[in-house]
């Protein structure tokens, strides 16, 4: 229903201008450039830990606006619908108060499950608001868009793949395709994509993870979407600032090292590339290690698991080997041994903070 007539040089111009327009509706200071996929914490039974969370959440907040809820680091495709649902709803709370806005991962690797959630989702914010018209609903929410991944599947074709999202843009609501090959087997090839946003106004945004960046870099017009990339590793390359093709970030990393990734983005803006690129090479070192650590898990994903151990130091400080270890949504503890190597690699790179953010509040 929002497919536009014309040449192609004129469906993309106009999906340009309407997904302009739409930004300006759910984002009015424009999308952020740094965000984050929270981190969902538990209390010692299982259940979800909103003190903690929120806790995160204001530690972080004076340098990330944008987040994605339930993301893969804040174990989305592991929840429950109800405690997705919990989750954000938490987030609908604490959006407000720290001027955020809120990106709703509707992730199943089941195309039809996850187009389910949104619409349920969409009907939800329209009570909770009091609005009727949905995208009324979504901006009184402070909720800018429904992130979307392809159905599952390493034999899927394009074709498939596409009609698979054009099930879910057909609704008209504001989408963002996320590109996580690490769980669908497959990825949305750079042609689809563009051929999508020139039709789809509401196709107002990609993230891609898959470290591959075939769509950010193939030079496709993609009609003013904006791009983030939610692969690891050398941030000093990738923004449009450091000659990189991406508008943000929308990082595993922002958990914990916020302050350091916006810092390599002010760098960036004022031309200092090379204290940016040192920077970034820390962190990126520091997280390669903290990756191996975590990575003989038995459970959870490693960007969760190598967050949580890094959020347990930011957390408690110097003295977090103290505290019981993290909970992990599959009901184990964080080892030890995994923590204790976790705040060696903290502690090579300068990263470890001389105060935790719970600090005062216990």
């Amino acid at each position: 229903m929002l497919a536009l007539q014309g040449s192609k040089g004129t469906k993309v111009n106009n999906a340009a201008a309407e997904r302009s327009r739409l930004w300006e509706k759910l984002l009015p200071g424009g999308p952020p450039t740094l965000w984050c996929p929270p981190l969902t914490h538990y209390r010692p039974d299982g259940s979800i830990d909103h003190e903690r969370i929120a806790a995160r959440v204001a530690s972080m907040a004076p340098y990330v606006k944008g987040v994605l809820v339930p993301g893969s680091t804040g174990d989305g495709w592991e929840l429950a619908d109800e405690e997705a649902v919990e989750v954000l709803s938490l987030f609908l709370d604490l959006a407000p108060r720290h001027g955020m806005r809120i990106l709703v991962g509707a992730l199943a690797t089941d195309h039809k499950q996850a187009i389910a959630f949104l619409e349920k989702t969409a009907a939800t914010l329209g009570e909770r608001t009091g609005c009727g018209e949905p995208l009324e609903a979504l901006a009184a929410a402070r909720v800018c868009g429904f992130a979307l991944c392809p159905p599952k599947g390493s034999d899927r074709s394009q074709e498939e793949i596409a009609s698979a999202l054009e099930e879910a843009l057909v609704l008209g609501l504001p989408l963002a395709i996320y590109q996580l090959p690490q769980v669908t087997e497959n990825e949305v090839s750079p042609q689809v994509v563009a051929d999508l946003a020139s039709r789809y106004p509401n196709l107002v945004m990609l993230k891609d993870s898959s470290g591959r960046d075939s769509v950010a870099t193939s030079g496709l017009d993609l009609g003013g979407m904006f791009v983030v990339r939610g692969a690891e590793g050398d941030y000093h390359r990738w923004l449009k600032a450091g000659g990189g093709p991406y508008d943000g970030f929308l990082l595993s990393t922002a958990n914990c090292f916020a302050a350091q990734l916006s810092e390599v983005i002010e760098l960036l803006a004022a031309g200092r590339a090379r204290q940016a690129q040192s920077l970034s090479e820390r962190l990126t070192r520091a997280m390669n290690a903290a990756f191996e650590v975590l990575r003989g898990l038995p459970c959870g994903n490693i960007y969760a698991n190598a967050n949580k151990a890094i959020d347990h130091f930011m957390a408690f400080g110097p003295e977090a080997l103290d505290f019981p270890p993290p909970r992990l949504h599959a009901g184990l503890r964080m080892p030890r041994q995994a923590l204790e190597a976790t705040g060696a690699v903290l502690s090579q790179f300068g990263l470890m903070p001389s105060r935790g953010y719970l600090e005062g509040t216990r």
